[in-house]
């Protein structure tokens, strides 16, 4: 119950606060929309490279079970 009492006064006074600083809550959010963009981008660039690594593996992998099986024939 405490918790349920908790989550609204915590809304009303998140919701009182924009309606105080809304100019300063617009301004703080201009800088974050570049960081969260260039945090976006390095996380994309990490994910890709380590995606090609993968792709790389898998066919080497296959290279060598092929390899394999022609020379038990």
């Amino acid at each position: 119950m405490w918790i349920i009492l908790g989550g609204v006064v915590a809304i009303i006074l998140g919701v009182l606060g924009l309606i105080k600083w809304w100019l300063l809550f617009l301004k703080a959010l201009a800088a974050l929309v570049p960081f969260i963009l260039v945090v976006g981008g390095i996380f994309a660039i990490i994910i890709g490279i380590s995606s090609v690594k993968e792709r790389a593996e898998e066919k080497r992998e296959e290279a060598i079970e092929q390899s394999s099986e022609n020379n038990k024939s």
